[in-house]
């Protein structure tokens, strides 16, 4: 073993060792996370919220006006953001004061082990309770919620968005090569190849980031399996060597060796991903509604802008999950820290949350309630309306991101082979001997 990853592996027992003992006592709280209407006064003060979402974002944006307009009749409250975008420090940041027992009253997660064991400790408040307190459970989407929880069923965050995940595409491209949107996966080849011969790039990657190619790596495995075998993947109860990973990889060495992406995906960022398709030199692009503004308005270049159109994750012969059910994010949710959690808290989090879905869905984005009415930009086109009308069509099972679902070690090894595995220096049976053996390892550990 490397000097780096006996490092790594022993700061990862210390976090853990530190979140097992943190839990047990310690400074820990006897707060109960099911009892949402804590006695006592609203008394004013800072709370500090640790999240990972961009500055400049909707999310933010509408919670500091929310903030503002809190602080207005309540002198002395200030919401305090603190804010890592990044999502490898952001993590790094936040198990390291979970493990000190120092987060904030308000904490950003995805539904993860570790997230979990926070919550199995009485560290979370359980959302579900607070928001059937608040009245306002039964505003939130089905999928919104669903995202959040943890295997169990259990709800302990709150989600600020909803997504919708699509495949654009360019139909006078894929007109002028003779082919029609692939309605099952097994189709892509075929696609990328006839592409192809017509001097176009089948699909632009943003394989910089790693996490878009992840994505084509859970396509197959949910259509075959449903969303229980990321689950039981992610628990060592399942093995890549299984059918459903096994022809995951088949389906993306496939994928490279039509040419699928881009010349030099690897090292092709986001915007450049993008560029290829807006530009026209690419014919599929797979992203979510987060980039409505760009791909559905006058902003795109009017070469390609009556091209394009959408399509969502096909299918294949004995899928277990329907057609209308993808990828639906709802976005790393909010968790409320129970031991800091108080009238002040509740009382902030009643008004924030009866105020967000309007001010959040006047920007333009899809609220995670179906209270609040998107705004469609004025210079919006049909395809604006139509994609924000497929939310209230998405089924319930849900292709999870795989990036928020693997423990850090397995996830970043994952990410690495899939790139070489497309690339076609290493095979699918070898792809999946090394990612069991990584996924033994760290589940081990």
């Amino acid at each position: 073993m490397s000097l780096t990853k006996r490092t790594t592996a022993f700061m990862a027992f210390i976090a853990a060792s530190a979140l097992t003992l943190s839990g047990c006592g310690g400074g820990a709280s006897s707060a109960d996370p099911a009892d949402s209407n804590p006695e006592g006064e609203v008394v004013a003060r800072e709370i500090s919220w640790l999240l990972s979402r961009p500055a400049d974002g909707g999310v933010i944006t509408a919670m500091e006006q929310i903030a503002d307009d809190y602080a207005k009749d309540h002198p002395g409250f200030a919401l305090n953001l603190i804010t890592t975008p990044d999502r490898p420090s952001y993590i790094q940041k936040y198990e390291t004061l979970a493990a000190a027992n120092k987060l904030p009253e308000l904490f950003d997660t995805d539904a993860t082990p570790f997230a979990q064991k926070l919550a199995e400790q009485g560290r979370m408040m359980d959302v579900e309770v607070l928001l059937e307190d608040l009245g306002l459970a039964d505003s939130y989407r089905d999928a919104a919620l669903n995202y959040q929880r943890f295997d169990d069923g259990s709800l302990y965050m709150v989600p600020f968005e909803f997504q919708l995940e699509f495949f654009w595409y360019n139909s006078a491209l894929l007109q002028s090569a003779g082919v029609e949107v692939p309605k099952t996966l097994d189709d892509f080849p075929a696609m990328c190849k006839a592409l192809r011969e017509q001097g176009v790039t089948p699909i632009a990657l943003d394989g910089q980031d790693q996490w878009p190619l992840e994505r084509y790596m859970a396509y197959y495995p949910f259509r075959m399996a449903g969303p229980e075998y990321i689950q039981d993947l992610k628990n060592g109860e399942a093995s890549f060597s299984d059918p459903a990973g096994k022809a995951a990889a088949e389906w993306l060495y496939e994928l490279g060796q039509a040419g699928c992406f881009q010349e030099g995906f690897s090292s092709t960022g986001y915007a450049d991903a993008q560029a290829l398709f807006t530009s026209g030199k690419a014919a599929v692009y797979n992203i979510g509604t987060w980039e409505l503004s760009n791909l559905a308005t006058e902003a795109l270049d009017p070469a390609v802008r009556d091209s394009v159109a959408t399509f969502t994750l096909p299918t294949i012969e004995g899928a277990v999950t329907a057609d209308n059910e993808y990828v639906t994010p709802s976005g790393i949710g909010m968790a409320v820290n129970a031991q800091t959690y108080d009238p002040l808290v509740r009382d902030f989090l009643a008004f924030a949350l009866e105020q967000y879905p309007e001010i959040y869905a006047a920007t333009g984005a899809l609220s995670p309630t179906t209270t609040a009415q998107t705004t469609i930009p004025a210079d919006a086109t049909d395809l604006y309306a139509s994609s924000i009308q497929q939310a209230d069509e998405v089924g319930e099972a849900i292709a999870m991101p795989w990036d928020t679902q693997l423990d850090p070690a397995t996830n970043t090894r994952l990410q690495q082979e899939l790139t070489l595995l497309v690339q076609g220096d290493t095979t699918p049976d070898e792809f999946v001997a090394t990612m069991d053996a990584a996924l033994q390892e760290n589940t081990d550990d």
